[in-house]
């Protein structure tokens, strides 16, 4: 199946661009025809929408928290019905939430109950208080206009379902939101690229994501840590994502580096099915001579690769394989393989060898 990404916000006069919020008024079909009501029931007319450039981008579904059978899965149900029979009310959603005024969740057209989430910050700096309710967290946390243009930019794909075929759109988790904007903060530093300067700053950053006293051109981006099933793959996509359209990274190339063949593979086809939101097709090296050929590029590309394909000839030192300041490594697994940067001696041979981060470095 073809998609296209087609971009209907002018990022460039995105100060222009503000989220305006309707309430109470009755959904009009305005996609067919003219503006008339839809003649919708009366439970389909309670919902509030945030509108962007004159879209309808964002649908919040309520239901009345005094109502003790009303419960934001009532409302889920309600956003399932305005799908069956108001679809042009969703042809141009990016994002959903439901909520009884007290509990919220976010999710996307196609997401089940399960993946409509809590969001849980505002700004990213920590968690908001527990004491605070989710509705007004996640109504400020996500709606804010430069919030809202990211998400809508840089962290929603599409994924089809390589057994089902079934299409789905994901939208980043507020973790995955606020990490990847961090790291790509972090990583424009470490690049040392002239351009730093260009970074929108403030907006969307924990401060454990920063590295303390990292300097322009260190070449150390940071860790992101990841829980077990928090969607560690998504955020790496996501995180190439922006990094590849960055400006101050002047089109950079990105290493995928795993320590198995299967993570590796398993990754790949992960980056391959939802390769639309990366703009170029990613490739994998089948060997270490042909991973000398794929970085051997003035720009671009998304390479993967497992870390014991940067390994020199036998005797030899590492050699160098680009001078590049933009070529970024994403380490998965990081804490099984980015170590050994010390030289050892075989006592018996003489010979001196080095761990695999540390010819990872060297080239």
């Amino acid at each position: 199946m073809l998609f296209t990404r087609i971009g209907i916000v002018d990022q460039v006069r995105e100060e222009l661009m503000e989220v305006v919020i309707s309430t109470g008024q009755q959904i009009l079909d305005v996609w067919h025809g003219p503006y008339q009501a839809a003649g919708v029931p009366e439970p389909l007319i309670r919902n509030v929408e945030a509108h962007q450039a004159g879209l309808p981008l964002g649908l919040i579904e309520l239901k009345n928290a005094a109502d003790e059978d009303a419960t934001i899965w009532s409302a889920y149900a309600q956003l399932q019905t305005y799908k069956a029979e108001i679809a042009s009310l969703l042809h141009y959603n990016a994002a959903l939430v439901v909520s009884d005024g007290v509990q919220a969740r976010i999710g996307s057209l196609t997401a089940s109950q399960e993946w409509f989430k809590v969001w849980r910050t505002i700004d990213g700096e920590g968690d908001a208080a527990k004491t605070a309710l989710e509705l007004e967290v996640l109504v400020r946390g996500v709606f804010e206009r430069q919030r809202f243009l990211d998400l809508l930019q840089h962290f929603i794909v599409f994924e089809e379902d390589p057994d089902s075929g079934a299409l789905h759109k994901i939208i980043a988790g507020y973790h995955q939101f606020h990490a990847v904007n961090a790291a790509v903060e972090e990583t424009v530093r470490a690049s040392g690229m002239p351009e730093r300067h260009l970074l929108r700053g403030g907006v969307g950053t924990y401060w454990a994501g920063r590295m303390h006293g990292g300097k322009p051109g260190d070449r150390r981006a940071g860790v992101v840590w990841h829980t077990q099933g928090s969607g560690k793959s998504f955020s790496m996509l996501f995180y190439a994502a922006r990094v590849v359209r960055h400006p101050a990274m002047q089109n950079p190339t990105l290493v995928v580096l795993t320590d198995r063949n299967d993570l590796d593979d398993q990754l790949f086809g992960q980056f391959q099915r939802c390769a639309d939101i990366l703009g170029q097709t990613p490739v994998q090296a089948s060997g270490r001579e042909d991973l000398r050929v794929l970085l051997n590029r003035a720009s671009g590309g998304v390479v993967f690769t497992t870390i014991h394909k940067f390994m020199p000839e036998k005797g030899e030192a590492m050699s160098e394989l680009s001078a590049r300041q933009n070529i970024v490594v994403i380490a998965d697994e990081a804490h099984r393989s980015q170590y050994g940067f010390g030289g050892k001696v075989n006592a018996q041979t003489g010979e001196m060898s080095y761990g695999f981060a540390s010819n990872l470095r060297d080239a």
